[in-house]
């Protein structure tokens, strides 16, 4: 707050600023990313730079960015004396459902530099873009090993939720088709500034390969579990059909529901990840087969 007052800024709420104020916090989560040498870093909300610097002393490289030109320039002056952190003054996302090419670009030239470096995103993330900067580092095909950040409780939750919880939605779906996510540790408002309305959480999202390969099409299952949670408690038969109605007949769903041993009248938000795989993969293989 001293920071702030002597160069007389103030956090913006329209990007979500909340600074985890809070060290041993700071140091919990950089402990949970288990950083070493071989590790580079994507940080996204550099803030002040206090968690960068930290990443800064443990990892092979951290690549941290921050959209707020004001805290950039904290940021920069906090990370002067380290020569393996590259800071990017831009938005981590060039739409909602990409994160930007300028970003994707630094983070592989920093794997690329030495064998056998990992890729991690550890962040006090900006409450407003957390949703899809987790989604589509996850859709990415970079190479990341785990990703440790804070975000809002509720939405923590509802990554980490199951059928039959009302929190369960695509977001689940989605992430659990392909990662382990788990809430590590609650925290209250207290412990950042400006002291958000909400609790909030660290989650800890690790890579499950063989999980990730029985997606026949990542890109369709993506689309396929935003589309039917769209209409979480409607027949899914008449969702799906719904769905691809231009593509294929009835009888060729039919035969997909059949085949996977799902009965019709079941709702998206019933049905277990790997049952929603599997659908996806039949849907894909019988509506766009591979050539």
């Amino acid at each position: 707050m001293d920071l702030f007052n002597k160069h007389g800024f103030n956090p913006r709420g329209d990007l979500g600023q909340n600074f985890l104020i809070d060290i041993n916090i700071i140091e919990f989560i950089v402990e949970e990313a288990e950083l070493t040498a071989d590790d580079v870093v994507l940080e996204v909300g550099s803030g002040t730079g206090g968690m960068t610097t930290f990443m800064g002393v443990a990892a092979g490289h951290v690549v941290s960015v921050e959209y707020d030109e004001n805290m950039y320039g904290l940021a920069k002056a906090q990370t002067a004396n380290f020569d393996n952190i590259t800071l990017m003054n831009q938005d981590a996302l060039k739409t909602k459902n990409l994160i930007a090419p300028e970003v994707i670009a630094e983070v592989q030239k920093q794997l690329d530099a030495k064998p056998g470096r990992r890729l991690k995103m550890v962040a006090n993330l900006p409450y407003n873009i957390a949703t899809p900067l987790i989604s589509n580092l996850v859709a990415t095909d970079l190479p990341w090993e785990k990703i440790v950040v804070t975000i809002q409780l509720e939405l923590a939750e509802r990554m980490a939720s199951s059928p039959g919880v009302s929190k369960y939605g695509s977001l689940a779906a989605w992430l659990q088709a392909q990662a382990k996510v788990k809430i590590i540790k609650r925290m209250p408002p207290t412990i950042f500034w400006p002291r958000p309305k909400v609790d909030s959480a660290v989650v800890k999202i690790s890579p499950l390969p063989q999980k990730r390969e029985q997606i026949v099409d990542r890109v369709f299952y993506q689309d396929f579990v935003r589309r039917v949670f769209q209409h979480r408690r409607k027949h899914m038969r008449s969702v799906v059909c719904g769905m691809y109605r231009k593509q294929t007949p009835k009888s060729t769903i039919d035969e997909c529901f059949a085949a996977e041993g799902i009965v019709p009248e079941i709702r998206a938000e019933e049905l277990e990840v790997a049952q929603l795989v599997s659908l996806s993969n039949s849907l894909k293989n019988a509506i766009l087969p591979t050539k």
